[in-house]
């Protein structure tokens, strides 16, 4: 048997050696694991990609809101389109990149064309005399005609295609022509916008996420849960869970495949990062296996919170919201002693003010905090390279 070790170093932050080293080679520098879910980390991974072209991004499939909701309801699919956003994010975007399939897939038909209008689009998208597909080269340019051929010869007339997400629609027409699996397309996909990182959807399921209030009110479904596209929700959350449907509350679950387990134990960081902190950061963290994974990891992990207002985080401290993260990592282990640490660091700017910091509380739960530079021109706004350099500092 042999016992896993942890090793420590000094660390210098920010480490600019150590971050130019990482930017000259970044084929060949560290794993560094996101678990994040909307847009928020969309900004921070296009610079990331010029450090490292082996970062993994684990994002939720759980969303229910948006033209992501209409293909959802449709096809009883997971949620695709942060998914697609991460992948594009990531994209290969110099000229060894394929800017005409980027194009594409980041395109979305117009909001205020007609219902007819807009399928003679779809139309030409699939039998390729749309300006977008033109010109794309084969065999990439039959490989997505085929996949929008599938979504469109699945999709009801009544189907909404205001504002729909060309990449989301190909990426669904991939999931209902490989037998409902998403890892297939999304592999395909990455090779054609030449994503330099790993993106995945934490489980390969159509779930949804539910709620309890403070107040004893329960609401199903992400949409209703970020105070975005609804009102914000009226009592703290107290907790979480997956569901089975948007009807009533079915508690479901379902345990990760072994490359996510590989990949969550073997990464060099563990990152988690901004984003909703429920909808987005949690819920990632809900499926059976997850927690045990961080546990088994040795490396470092950090925590990266949120600036401003997350109408999720009502009620929630700063202290709160690290407690809470670490429980919900923990609770994967049930009685089951962790051979590592959930968190690690807690990355903090300087001079921002997050609340109250209860270092000694910190202390005794093994969580060290580290201040330095990450924001410069936006309040409650994160500079991308800053943080990325930041955490980069840490590997």
């Amino acid at each position: 048997m042999v016992d896993s070790l942890r090793i420590f170093r000094r660390m210098t932050m920010p480490d600019l050696i150590r971050v130019h080293r990482y930017q000259t080679l970044p084929e060949q520098e560290p794993k560094v694991l996101f678990f994040s879910g909307g847009s928020a980390l969309n900004k921070i991974s296009r610079v990331f990609k010029e450090y490292t072209h082996h970062s993994i991004h684990l994002v939720t499939p759980f969303d229910s809101g948006g033209s992501s909701a209409r293909l959802r309801a449709e096809f009883d699919i997971p949620a695709v389109g942060d998914l697609r956003s991460r992948l594009m994010a990531l994209a290969d975007e110099t000229v060894m990149g394929q800017p005409e399939v980027y194009a594409l897939f980041t395109h979305r038909l117009s909001q205020n064309d007609s219902p007819e209008a807009l399928k003679i689009q779809l139309q030409q998208l699939v039998s390729g005399q749309h300006p977008l597909i033109e010109s794309i080269p084969n065999p990439m340019k039959a490989l997505i005609q085929a996949q929008l051929a599938v979504t469109q010869a699945r999709i009801n007339e009544s189907f909404d295609l205001r504002g729909a997400s060309i990449g989301n629609l190909i990426i669904a027409g991939g999931y209902l022509n490989n037998f409902q699996q998403l890892d297939p397309i999304v592999f395909l996909f990455s090779r054609l916008v030449k994503t330099l990182g790993d993106v995945k959807t934490t489980v390969d399921a159509s779930f949804h996420l539910g709620v309890e209030l403070e107040n004893g009110q329960v609401v199903l479904g992400q949409h209703n849960i970020t105070g975005k596209e609804t009102e914000a929700l009226s009592s703290p959350i107290k907790k979480m869970w997956l569901n089975r449907g948007l009807r009533a509350v079915s508690p479901i679950n379902q345990l990760i495949a072994d490359d996510r387990k590989d990949a969550i134990e073997s990464a060099d960081l563990i990152c988690y990062p901004p984003g909703s902190y429920y909808s987005s950061l949690l819920a990632n963290l809900l499926s059976e296996g997850v927690g045990r994974a961080i546990c088994q990891n040795p490396n470092p992990k950090v925590y990266l919170p949120n600036l401003g207002v997350d109408p999720e985080q009502q009620g929630l401290p700063i202290m709160e919201r690290v407690k809470r993260l670490v429980n919900t990592v923990l609770a994967d282990l049930g009685e089951e002693k962790p051979s590592f640490s959930a968190l690690d660091y807690l990355l903090l700017d300087d001079a921002y003010d997050y609340g109250f910091v209860d270092i000694e509380a910190l202390d005794r739960l093994g969580i060290s905090v580290i201040k330095t530079s990450l924001i410069s021109t936006k309040p409650n706004k994160y500079d991308e390279r800053l943080v990325s350099v930041a955490l980069l500092s840490c590997v």
